[in-house]
């Protein structure tokens, strides 16, 4: 893509700016009074700076689109004053050339409707003066023609402005699924590989011996496949502290359940750290039947839930009884205070 910097564009219309003011003090000396055409050149300078004064902001304000509009309005009555509209003015007459610039000035600078206005004023005021002949005369159909073109270039560029937005946005959007999809592959891979390593010297072991396991290596594969099942659900809530005191609760005889929900995906690792930390003593401090360990949701202050249920004498017959013997939640931050009962 060809860019042209900004600051050239500016350049460039002050001097043609100046231009127009180098003819108009040239051409004093064809006015009946130089007065007037000196506060129009006044005017003219002031709105101009002000037009082309380099802002972060590319569309003009509406105050200063008023203010360009009214000295377009106001520097042909000036000058012309103290014209005859049947003797030939020459560079008297610059002001024509200097409306258009300015309002070419204020159409790109996405101010149409104020450009607009200021050369049809220009052009009904030169009608009224000189009479029809004098559009082209005068040059004022050249001015136009400029607003013309930079309406036409304004529009466009915006138009090209969005596309590249949107085709922008699209892109991101592209590479953020595309980054997602090879996530979850590279998880998928990382997950099957874990799982080959951990399964499959007990699945050789169970094919030689043809099913017949002792009771004790049936444990092994019952803890084996909690084992699994947590490198699955749990996720983010494994460290290798977690997995130890899990492992060691399980050989205690609790059951424990860990599910990640991905509450905890956006914690950075000092903070993650921390929690799973306070989860590992947890684990390792309770005396509960079951543990469920869960995620909260990633707008609660509560990091993870830890539950301990204990079972009774009436879950015997009902197995959804359970007496809660440890309720603990982490939260996200240090500062805030962990609710715990057991």
């Amino acid at each position: 893509m060809i860019s042209i910097p900004r600051w050239l564009l500016l350049v460039l219309g002050a001097l043609f700016s100046a231009y127009h003011v180098v003819l108009g003090i040239y051409s004093l000396g064809r006015a009946a009074s130089p007065w007037p055409a000196v506060v129009a050149l006044l005017l003219y300078s002031t709105a101009t700076v002000l037009s082309l004064w380099p802002t972060k902001r590319l569309r003009m304000p509406e105050w200063l689109a008023a203010f360009d509009l009214a000295v377009s309005i106001v520097l042909p009555l000036l000058v012309t004053s103290q014209l005859d509209p049947d003797a030939e003015n020459g560079y008297a007459t610059w002001y024509v050339a200097a409306v258009g610039t300015l309002m070419t000035i204020t159409a790109a600078r996405r101010q149409l409707t104020a450009a607009w206005l200021g050369v049809a004023v220009l052009a009904v005021q030169s009608v009224v003066w000189a009479g029809p002949l004098a559009l082209g005369g005068l040059g004022v159909i050249g001015s136009i023609v400029w607003v013309g073109i930079a309406h036409m270039l304004t529009t466009a560029l915006a138009g090209a402005s969005r596309e590249t937005r949107r085709y922008a946005q699209a892109e991101r959007e592209a590479a953020a699924w595309q980054a997602a999809q090879d996530a979850h592959l590279f998880e998928g891979r990382m997950r099957l590989a874990s799982t080959n390593r951990l399964a499959a010297p007990m699945l050789r072991r169970i094919v030689d011996r043809g099913g017949a396991l002792s009771e004790a290596q049936r444990d092994e594969c019952r803890t084996l496949e909690a084992a699994i099942r947590d490198e699955i659900r749990g996720r983010m809530l494994l460290t290798d502290a977690v997995r130890f005191e899990v492992q060691r609760a399980r050989a205690r005889g609790i059951t424990v359940t860990l599910l990640d929900e991905g509450g905890i995906d956006d914690l950075d690792e000092a903070e993650r750290d921390r929690v799973l930390s306070r989860l590992a003593d947890a684990v390792a401090g309770s005396t509960a039947d079951r543990i469920i360990v869960r995620t909260a949701a990633e707008a609660s202050p509560i990091a993870v839930t830890v539950v301990g249920l204990r079972e009774t004498e009436a879950s015997t017959s009902d197995s959804d009884e359970a007496e809660v013997d440890l309720w603990l939640e982490i939260p996200r931050r240090p500062e805030a205070r962990p609710e715990a009962r057991t």
